[in-house]
């Protein structure tokens, strides 16, 4: 672990009203792509275009279809959720570092394809969670990281290419980007 950024305990109201926020911002865009014929999709991750740079920044809040803006629904605001045990800086660190390390992975090293969805963020999340916990040597953060890894170790299965329109590249990279950070900031020093 490189640098140490304290825990400190977000209440629950707190963890609550950002994961509210969460969802109606994500919300949002998806009822602005719903009602725009999905215009916002273009605005995803375009691999090595100068277009598509900006989709790092704009792609996890894009999604392709209803089904898709509701499968990464609740593992988002649930790993969302969870980061907060974390800290609110980490939660902010990993979001941030995850959608530029992840996203900025796929824009160099993806399938030409527009990349969108919170999978990747979804993956940094379960990535971080899953390596910070074990690191931290708490024992709630560790409870965390065993839940989330029994309940949601499945996911994984993302990370290998299986279907032409599933961007594995976003969950291997954002995957990737979360551990990342986990050994950068993980530590669960008070």
């Amino acid at each position: 672990m490189l640098f140490r950024f304290p825990r400190k305990t977000v209440p629950l109201r707190a963890q609550l009203k950002l994961v509210i926020q969460i969802f109606l911002l994500v919300s949002a865009v998806e009822l602005i792509n719903l009602l725009t014929g999905r215009s916002l999709n273009s605005f995803g991750i375009i691999p090595r275009t100068m277009n598509g740079l900006y989709g790092i920044a704009t792609a996890p809040f894009i999604h392709g279809n209803s089904v898709h803006f509701a499968s990464n629904l609740l593992p988002l605001l649930l790993f969302s959720a969870l980061m907060l045990e974390h800290g609110r800086l980490r939660f902010w660190l990993t979001t941030v570092g995850v959608i530029l390390l992840g996203g900025g992975a796929v824009w160099l090293f993806g399938r030409a394809a527009v990349h969108i969805g919170a999978s990747g963020l979804i993956f940094g999340y379960f990535g971080f969670l899953v390596t910070a916990g074990i690191i931290s040597r708490e024992l709630k953060l560790l409870f965390i990281a065993g839940v989330v890894g029994f309940f949601y170790s499945g996911i994984l299965w993302g990370v290998i290419p299986s279907q032409s329109y599933v961007s594995f590249e976003s969950h291997l990279f954002g995957l990737l980007a979360g551990i990342a950070m986990a050994m950068l900031i993980g530590s669960a020093k008070r």
